[in-house]
């Protein structure tokens, strides 16, 4: 079958069966079609319908308010006011070969690059080793203090969720010895059932360099 052909007749298919395309996607991907085609009202459904889970068509259902705890709401308006501004300033930490040499251990990823500290003085452009960037990763959490019981960003929500990441970029390696500290604009405030949903701008610093170790868009989610 030419392409041409395999296209049009899965536009007559789709034409006929709108939501059989919600069953080529990945479950992510599918989730952002559902919650387009409920903003979009497509074929003319009017505004009380809308699209189950499963991509079936529910009549007559008004999407229901999400009614927001008092806590969330004041933190809501608080982190509204200071979209796009750095809100947090983390302390340094200092990746020493120690600690890389541990994350190796767990990950099993012991490229010279990163645990042999004779070669790379010889052989890599850095003239040192460098710590892996999932390691800078994974330092998110206590470089922005989420995970300090005496310091919480957040200290009127009761439960806070690591959601995941938007993205993540790598733009400069942290060499052994550096010290490096986050830095957090707030992007997005969102209310779910429950919370608020929190998209946050993630800066690695490395002191003494222009560029950052790690950039990253992180999503996290307070219940309250």
């Amino acid at each position: 079958m030419k392409v041409v052909d395999f296209l049009k007749q899965k536009s007559e298919i789709l034409a006929k069966h709108p939501f059989e395309l919600k069953d080529w996607l990945s479950p992510s991907i599918r989730d952002y079609w559902i919650e387009f085609l409920n903003k979009a009202h497509v074929n003319g459904w009017t505004k009380t319908e809308s699209i189950a889970s499963n991509g079936t068509v529910n009549q007559n259902v008004a999407p229901a308010p999400v009614e927001l705890h008092p806590e969330a709401a004041k933190l809501m308006e608080t982190l509204n006011g200071s979209l796009g501004e750095e809100i947090h300033v983390g302390e340094w930490l200092t990746i020493d070969q120690d600690r890389i040499n541990r994350f190796a251990d767990v990950t099993e990823d012991h490229q010279w690059i990163h645990t042999d500290p004779e070669r790379a003085e010889q052989e890599s452009p850095f003239k040192t080793t460098i710590a892996h960037g999932f390691l800078t990763l994974s330092l998110l959490s206590v470089l922005t203090d989420s995970v300090d019981p005496d310091n919480m960003k957040f200290p009127t929500a009761k439960m806070t969720v690591n959601y995941g990441l938007n993205q993540v970029r790598f733009p400069y390696p942290v060499k052994s010895g550096n010290r490096v500290r986050a830095r957090t604009k707030i992007q997005s405030v969102t209310p779910i059932k429950r919370g608020l949903e929190i998209v946050q701008e993630i800066s690695v610093e490395i002191e003494g360099c222009r560029r950052p170790g790690c950039v990253a868009e992180s999503v996290v989610r307070l219940y309250f």
